[in-house]
C-alpha cells in the first residue's frame, strides 16, 4: 500500500513534524527530479532507520554563476508521488528564504579532497555543498544520512567535514544505481537527446575497460590511458578528465584532462610509484588503509555534464 510522506516547507512546519518522529532516524539528501537512484536511498534508508526524511532542496550556494540553477528541473507534485510507498516519513521542501534565513556571511572550505577534479571546475561547488549539509544536518539531526556514490567526490568532501567538525552522525554511501544501458542515472540524464543518450554509454564503458585493465594488474597509468581512449573514440564526448584516486583520502595518483593524448597530457602524483602495478599499490601507500581505489570519469555529451566512477580493488 502506498502512502506519501508527510510535506512541509517552513522551518516551524518541519521541526513540528519532526519533533513528532521517535527513534533513529535516517536522512536523504536531494536537489529534486527524484529517479530510481534516489528512491533506492530512501529504500536503504528505511533499513537503518525507524523513520526517513527527504529534503528537496535546490541548493544556490552550490551553483556559479552562469551554471543551471534556474533550468534544474523543479517537479515537487512528481518527487512526491515518486517517494510513495518507498518509506519515507517526512519531506522538507524549503524555499531559500527557509533554509538561508539571512543570506550567508559564513562560508565553509572541505580542504583538499575538494580541490581537486569536480573542485578544479568548479570552484565554488563544494563549499555551497558543505554549508547547505551542515545546515541540514544541524537542523535536523537525524542519526544516519546516505548519499549516493555516484557523486563520489561529494561524498568525500561530506565524509570529511562531519568528521572534521565532530558532527554526529553516521554518514552512508549507496551504490550506483544504473539504467539498463548501464548510464548512471542522474536527474541531468533528461537533457540529453536519443542519440545522445547512445553516446554517453561511453562513461560506463569506460570504466569497464579500466576495471578489466585493473585485474590484469597493469600499471596506474595504464588504466586511466585505457579509460580515456574509449570516451576518445566516442562521438560526441568531450572528455574533462579521468582520474584514478584513493577512496579513502580521495587523492589523486594519475589523471588525464581533456581531449588531448595521454601520453601529452597525464599527471602522475610523484610518490605513486608510475611504474608500479596496480595490485602492488596497497603496499607502497600504507595511509590507503581500505586497500581501495576509485577511477572517475567526467565529460560533456552535448552540453550535458555527465559524471560517472567504480571501484577497483
Amino acid at each position: 500500500m502506498t502512502r506519501k510522506p508527510l510535506l512541509t516547507h517552513t522551518r516551524d512546519e518541519f521541526t513540528t513534524a519532526r519533533a513528532a518522529l521517535s527513534g533513529r532516524t535516517a536522512l536523504v539528501m536531494t536537489m529534486g527530479a527524484l529517479h530510481e537512484g534516489h528512491l533506492q536511498l530512501v529504500r536503504e534508508a528505511h533499513k537503518v532507520a525507524d523513520h526517513v526524511i527527504v529534503t528537496i532542496f535546490v541548493n544556490p550556494t552550490q551553483f556559479a554563476p552562469g551554471e543551471d540553477y534556474e533550468a534544474y528541473p523543479r517537479t515537487l507534485a512528481a518527487d512526491m508521488q515518486a517517494l510513495a510507498g518507498v518509506g519515507a516519513d517526512l519531506v522538507w521542501a524549503p524555499r531559500v528564504e527557509d533554509m538561508y534565513i539571512t543570506a550567508p556571511h559564513i562560508t565553509i572550505d572541505p580542504g583538499p579532497v575538494a580541490h581537486s577534479l569536480e573542485g578544479s571546475t568548479r570552484p565554488t561547488h563544494f563549499a555551497g555543498v558543505a554549508l547547505v549539509v551542515t545546515k541540514a544536518l544541524n537542523i535536523i539531526r537525524p542519526s544516519v544520512a546516505l548519499f549516493g556514490e555516484k557523486d563520489a567526490q561529494q561524498l568525500a568532501v561530506i565524509r570529511s567535514v562531519v568528521a572534521d567538525l565532530d558532527i554526529p552522525v553516521e554518514i552512508i554511501g549507496v551504490p550506483i544505481v544504473r539504467d539498463t544501458d548501464a548510464v548512471a542515472l542522474s536527474s541531468r540524464n533528461q537533457y540529453l537527446t536519443q542519440e545522445q543518450r547512445v553516446h554517453a554509454r561511453a562513461l560506463s564503458r569506460s570504466l569497464r575497460v579500466g576495471q578489466q585493465k585493473a585485474r590484469t594488474g597493469a600499471g596506474v597509468h595504464e588504466i586511466v590511458q585505457a579509460a580515456h581512449q574509449v570516451l576518445l573514440a566516442e562521438e560526441s564526448v568531450d572528455v574533462d578528465y579521468v582520474a584514478l584516486v584513493e577512496e579513502t583520502t580521495f587523492r589523486v595518483l594519475c589523471r588525464v584532462q581533456g581531449n588531448e593524448s595521454a601520453d601529452e597530457n597525464m599527471t602522475v602524483v610523484k610518490d605513486s610509484h608510475e611504474g608500479v602495478c596496480f595490485d602492488q599499490l596497497e603496499g607502497h601507500r600504507a595511509h590507503s588503509a581500505d586497500g581501495l581505489y576509485r577511477l572517475l570519469v567526467a565529460a560533456r555529451v552535448g552540453s550535458t555534464r555527465l559524471i560517472d566512477n567504480c571501484l577497483l580493488g
